[in-house]
C-alpha cells in the first residue's frame, strides 16, 4: 500500500471495500469463537500462489484448518455453501504445503468452516462446522 494510500485510509477519506471489511470482521469473530471453544490458534491468512487458509488452530493433537465465511443475515443459503468443491480442493492444496513445511506428514488435521451472520456491520451470530469436509484429490488436467 502506498503512503498516499495509508493516509487516505487514516484519515477515513477512502472507505475500505465491504466485502473487505466483512471478512476482517468474521475472521476475529471466529477467532474469538475458536480461542474460547480451547483451541490454540496458531496463524492467520496462511497464503500459497494459489491459496489461503484463513486461520490455523490447534485442537490437541490435531490441526485445524478454518476456512470464515461472514455474510450478512438473511440470505438464501447458508455461509459454508460457498466452500464448493473447487474451494476445498484449494484449501486442500494450501493445507498440504503447510504440513510440509512442518516436515511432519503424519500430523492429524481436519477442516472446519466458521459461519458468521452479521446484521448492521455487527456479528449477530457464530456456527462452528467442525470437520466440514475431508481433504479431497483435485482433478489435473492435460
Amino acid at each position: 500500500m502506498s503512503l498516499w494510500h495509508a493516509v487516505k485510509r487514516a484519515l477515513g477519506l477512502r472507505r475500505e471495500p465491504e466485502h473487505l471489511r466483512r471478512g476482517r470482521v468474521g475472521e476475529a469473530a471466529a477467532r474469538r469463537h475458536l480461542k474460547r471453544a480451547g483451541l490454540k490458534f496458531l496463524t492467520a491468512n496462511f497464503r500459497t500462489k494459489s491459496s489461503e487458509i484463513d486461520l490455523v488452530f490447534r485442537d490437541g493433537d490435531c490441526l485445524v484448518f478454518v476456512e470464515v465465511k461472514a455474510r450478512t443475515e438473511g440470505g438464501w443459503t447458508r455461509p459454508a455453501a460457498a466452500v464448493d468443491q473447487r474451494k476445498r480442493g484449494l484449501l486442500g492444496q494450501a493445507a498440504k504445503e503447510y504440513l510440509r513445511r512442518l516436515s511432519n506428514p503424519e500430523t492429524k488435521f481436519r477442516f472446519d468452516i466458521i459461519e458468521v451472520l452479521l446484521r448492521d456491520g455487527a456479528v449477530s451470530e457464530v456456527r462452528h462446522l467442525p470437520n466440514a469436509f475431508p481433504l479431497t484429490r483435485t482433478k489435473r488436467h492435460a
